[in-house]
């Protein structure tokens, strides 16, 4: 079992701890359960699929990375699939506050990565503060999305983002977590360059037209690849490094054991990433950053 688990999991029932164990064992848990393995786990606690969220935010929280504010949130999204994705909140000592990544934006960016095209809920164990109802809005869910809190009905995200500004204000139709191929291509043979590439083209940047991915290797040879998902709003935007980022600490790596990055881009584009992207690794003590503009 991952490090990070052992106190949240120590505190369990001992119904759930004993349930969740087969799957925790393994350091390289995905930090993400499928619908089959939810069902297992619900029929094994008596859990239904809300407690069952709930339950699980200690072990969401526990991923948490903050060595500035030391404040921990988790958040667990639910797919229309049935699979459930932890999420985190993510802060980067050495770099400018705006490249923090939020409890939900974790959750939601790592189910959009690993395949999710909608959400049916998004269960924290904090209120979302006004930056992600807005990111949150972007999504193909949209208002209608259930936010569950503890010790509080359930309500959808129009109820706390009433009289809300998002896409269709802007009459923009592909919504974050619509399935995308931009089709952009680059002039390589380079692996994680290419990997850089798939995410940019499968990014959200209906505004700006400044799609962008980014692909990041590890020290153990591991590779993880982000988006950008970009906002109506603008400033709730995530950059394709910190979906990433998400993704690698989803999956158990270690952020400062970033050894090189590719950040691909449009040449050209209104929005640039490259400045952010290489300012974030530095602080990171990753160094080995290449920018190659696509086509």
């Amino acid at each position: 079992m991952h490090a990070r688990f052992h106190t949240a999991f120590a505190a369990l029932p001992e119904n759930l701890s004993s349930a969740l164990e087969p799957f925790l064992r393994h350091d390289d848990f995905p930090a993400m359960f499928s619908a089959a393995d939810v069902a297992e786990i619900k029929q094994a606690t008596g859990l239904n699929d809300d407690a069952l969220a709930f339950a699980l935010l200690p072990l969401a929280a526990a991923c948490s990375v903050t060595p500035i504010s030391h404040f921990h949130v988790g958040a667990i999204a639910r797919g229309i699939s049935g699979n459930l994705y932890f999420g985190a909140n993510m802060e980067f000592a050495g770099a400018p506050m705006q490249q923090t990544v939020h409890a939900e934006q974790s959750a939601v960016t790592h189910a959009w990565l690993r395949g999710e095209t909608r959400l049916a809920s998004i269960t924290v164990n904090y209120t979302p503060c006004g930056h992600c109802r807005q990111f949150m809005n972007e999504l193909t869910s949209g208002t209608a999305l259930n936010i569950h809190l503890p010790d509080r009905d359930v309500a959808t995200l129009g109820d706390y983002l009433p009289h809300s500004f998002g896409p269709k204000d802007l009459d923009i139709t592909t919504l974050l977590m619509d399935k995308v191929d931009h089709g952009f291509k680059i002039d390589t043979a380079d692996p994680l360059a290419l990997l850089a590439l798939d995410a940019c083209n499968q990014s959200h940047a209906p505004y700006s037209k400044s799609h962008s991915g980014v692909a990041l290797e590890t020290s153990t040879g591991k590779q993880f690849a982000g988006r950008y998902a970009e906002n109506a709003a603008f400033n709730p935007s995530l950059p394709p490094l910190q979906a990433a980022l998400i993704l690698l600490n989803m999956s158990g790596e270690d952020c400062l054991n970033v050894r090189r990055a590719v950040l691909v881009e449009q040449k050209e584009a209104l929005i640039t990433q490259n400045d952010a992207t290489r300012a974030t690794l530095k602080a990171l003590g990753c160094q080995d950053v290449t920018t190659l503009t696509c086509r």
